[in-house]
């Protein structure tokens, strides 16, 4: 079974086209459409089958695109950096490129008159944005620090990235992964602080050794996490344990299992966890089991995640003698193309040329000799733009897209959440950071379930209009005994968000007011609550 196989009966519109023709297709394509414009390419073809090699169209930037990159465990050279500051740079304001919750980077502002000059660059520099959208897997996460860290368990770089070259077929696409039932993602965490957040995805690793008191280290499996419109749930373990030599044939057989059996009919509940559901997690292991050949061997008695989440920002020793990385705090996670610049030349200047990527949108440059060190902090970049000592409240903040270049967002997050939380920082102190999600629909992209504070994008009504409002999550869990949080309020104006979010803060965190001019008192939630309730 591949990409373009017969749809079932009663079906959804999506397994119609995918049957119709394969996404991949296309690659042949791009020139003819880079010379006959967007508003003449098949809709079919623009708004989805342009997915499958990372382009996405948005109704809210006419004739623009955006393009998702492929970056293993977060990790890549200084030469890609400046190749995507060099695409986003020739589209002016609307050029720009976000670093995402997966470790990767979305470039804004594409012409698709563009795409196959930018397609030739990327072949020359061995990058790819192949099936990176639609019903694929997405950018495969791994530990931050692999191969920096003393304490680390598994170093993740080389299986990161022979994952994603088996599902891609090397980067140049592989059809035998094209027509999954809905999107996949993956993980594999090495460190002991779970700084994937493995328990989000549909397919995760977690470092365990194999039996109590032995010294061999793998990993256990867990399975069926996800984020959507309808649920959100963590992921559930497969009562599985394997050597590091094998996660790339579990993960072959994990996502045939999923193509050839995936639920297809309602798009809205195709993930792999409503065919765990259908089968019972036995089942699924059995399953799995078959397509490996042989049995997998039981989970280990507990796993190596025992430390609480870190956010890696700040100067740290690797276990390189000498050596050190930088995390550096990008304010929610958008980058312009000079700033893409420098960070490649310091790289350069001070490091190895080694840029990696973290799942809470930030970035870090290895390898900084300690007699480098002092003339690095001093670089202009790191005191106008990237700090490496954040403010507590801003230290955390995550952020989805939005509206202003998402056609799925409901409200407007990374501008918005700029601007509160630096308005919430010039009124409060925080004795330690907390973690404030952002995320402007119901797809969860910045993932507000696994923050302290989580804000959801949707509609409110205020005076009998309706208003972008936000619904808010409190109590996630990242790191060792991870957990989702809950929903506690609901449809609170964007414009009347400041002081419910500086009463939290100050109510569950321990804010205080920074200086007395500034302090306004707490609003009592039963006050909050009944403003906006639906009565």
């Amino acid at each position: 079974m591949t990409s373009a196989t017969a749809p079932a009966k009663n079906v959804n519109k999506f397994e119609r086209f995918k049957a119709e023709k394969d996404g991949l297709a296309l690659k042949d394509e791009l020139d003819y459409f880079a010379k006959i414009g967007w508003e003449a390419i098949d809709e079919i073809d623009r708004d989805a089958r342009l997915k499958w090699l990372g382009l996405f169209y948005r109704t809210v930037t006419p004739g623009k695109f955006m393009m998702r990159m492929r970056t293993a465990n977060g990790i890549l050279p200084s030469s890609h950096m400046r190749v995507y500051a060099e695409v986003v740079q020739r589209y002016g304001d609307e050029g720009n490129a976000d670093i995402t919750t997966r470790q990767n980077m979305q470039l804004r502002g594409i012409r698709i008159e563009d795409v196959p000059d930018i397609f030739r660059r990327f072949h020359q520099y061995g990058m790819t944005s192949i099936q990176t959208g639609m019903d694929n897997v997405r950018n495969v996460t791994g530990s931050p620090l692999a191969g920096l860290e003393a304490d680390e368990l598994i170093d993740t770089r080389g299986l990161c990235r022979a994952v994603q070259d088996m599902i891609t077929g090397m980067g140049k696409g592989n059809p035998q992964f094209t027509n999954l039932p809905r999107k996949f993602n993956i993980a594999i965490a090495g460190c002991r602080d779970n700084s994937v957040h493995a328990e989000t995805n549909d397919l995760a690793f977690i470092p365990a050794y194999k039996e109590e008191g032995e010294h061999q280290i793998g990993f256990n499996i867990i399975v069926g996490g996800m984020f959507s419109p309808k649920r959100y749930i963590e992921a559930i373990p497969l009562n599985a344990w394997v050597p590091p030599e094998d996660v790339v044939d579990v993960c072959e057989a994990v996502l045939l299992v999923f193509r050839n059996h995936g639920l297809r009919a309602n798009r809205q509940k195709s993930r792999l966890m409503y065919l765990i559901d259908e089968w019972g997690v036995e089942k699924f292991r059995e399953e799995v089991e078959k397509q490996l050949g042989h049995s997998l061997e039981p989970a280990a008695k507990k796993d190596e995640v025992n430390w609480d989440k870190r956010d890696h920002i700040g100067v740290l020793k690797q276990k390189q003698p000498g050596l050190n990385y930088v995390g550096l705090h990008v304010p929610i996670g958008r980058l312009y193309a000079e700033e893409m610049f420098e960070i490649a030349r310091i790289a350069d200047v001070y490091g190895s040329g080694e840029i990696r990527l973290t799942v809470e949108q930030n970035l870090l440059i290895p390898n900084i000799p300690d007699s480098r060190m002092e003339a690095f902090l001093k670089e202009p970049v790191l005191q106008e733009r990237f700090t490496i000592n954040p403010d507590n409240v801003s230290r955390w903040l995550v952020s989805c897209t939005g509206s202003q270049f998402c056609g799925f967002a409901l409200i407007e997050t990374k501008n918005r959440a700029l601007a509160m939380i630096k308005a919430l920082e010039a009124e409060l102190t925080l004795p330690k950071p907390v973690r404030i999600h952002w995320t402007g629909c119901p797809n969860s992209c910045g993932q507000p379930q696994v923050a302290d504070i989580g804000l959801m994008g949707t509609k409110g009504r205020k005076n009998g209009k309706v208003v972008e409002a936000t619904d808010i999550w409190m109590g996630g869990k990242v790191g060792k005994d991870a957990h989702l949080g809950e929903r506690i309020m609901q449809g609170i104006p964007c414009e009347d968000l400041m002081p419910v979010l500086r009463n939290l803060l100050i109510e569950n965190f321990g804010a205080q007011p920074r200086q007395s001019e500034y302090y306004k008192p707490p609003i009592a939630m039963a006050e909050i609550e009944g403003e906006n309730s639906d009565e």
